[in-house]
């Protein structure tokens, strides 16, 4: 698994009996027999080009090995670098998220892409009634509605931007993510997660990487300007 990432891939593959091994570069991908990366990464947005995923798709399907790109954040991410459309060579499966862009994390609903043979086994593990079927309409449907993603992803690109431009100001500069969250990695980290968290305003923290958070969009006006007041008051303290 590339990493560091999103942590249930992992355990879910140890679940599953694999031996798990996280690696910090690319290439070291090659030697596995399942290799898993998340693309656009969460937390810190990084992105793996698609020619460089193909290639290791290649190597693994030569060996019968396989890769999972988990594409929970590519409908805000550059789609010119998403395998989705490769998956019929083989080798490799894309899994999907309606709980990030579309915001319907309630319904629970996601889906995978493969080739014929691996999204028939899937399908046959899973079963018959594996997904509601209101669930299953408003997936279709949120498909279906190119006009309002296009809408909101110029809408995130506009807030991510006004997020990043709010953070800078109070001296905790975005170093990634997406346009749904923003990446700080900085040494003041741990400070301005309590200082905010006691106003009501949750970020995430990373146990194992102290000086690291990731931070969503607020949702209405009025959370922009407790978000503005709460870097103002934290700001003030950090210079005293």
């Amino acid at each position: 698994m590339l990493g560091p990432t999103y942590a249930e891939h992992a355990r879910a593959a140890g679940i599953a009996g694999h031996k798990v091994e996280e690696v910090s570069r690319f290439d070291e991908l090659h030697d596995a027999d399942l290799a898993i990366v998340v693309n656009p990464n969460n937390p810190d947005g990084r992105v793996i080009e698609r020619e460089r995923l193909l290639e290791l798709a290649a190597s693994l399907r030569g060996k019968g090995g396989l890769l999972v790109v988990d594409e929970a954040f590519m409908d805000v991410g550059p789609r010119e670098q998403s395998i989705a459309g490769d998956v019929g060579q083989g080798g490799m499966v894309v899994l999907r998220s309606f709980g990030k862009f579309f915001g319907l994390a309630g319904v629970r609903l996601g889906f995978a892409l493969a080739c014929e043979t691996i999204a028939s086994r899937l399908a046959a593990q899973l079963g018959p009634w594996a997904v509601a079927g209101p669930a299953l309409e408003y997936g279709v449907r949120a498909l279906g509605d190119t006009g309002w993603q296009d809408a909101m992803r110029a809408r995130l690109g506009v807030e991510a931007a006004r997020l990043d431009g709010l953070l800078d100001f109070h001296g905790a500069r975005v170093s990634g993510g997406t346009s749904l969250f923003r990446y700080i990695d900085f040494d003041r980290a741990g400070s301005l997660f309590s200082a905010l968290g006691e106003r009501g305003i949750l970020l995430r923290h990373f146990a194992d990487r102290r000086n690291v958070l990731r931070i969503g969009l607020p949702g209405s006006e009025e959370e922009w300007h407790r978000l503005e007041s709460a870097l103002a008051a934290w700001s003030e303290v950090e210079k005293a």
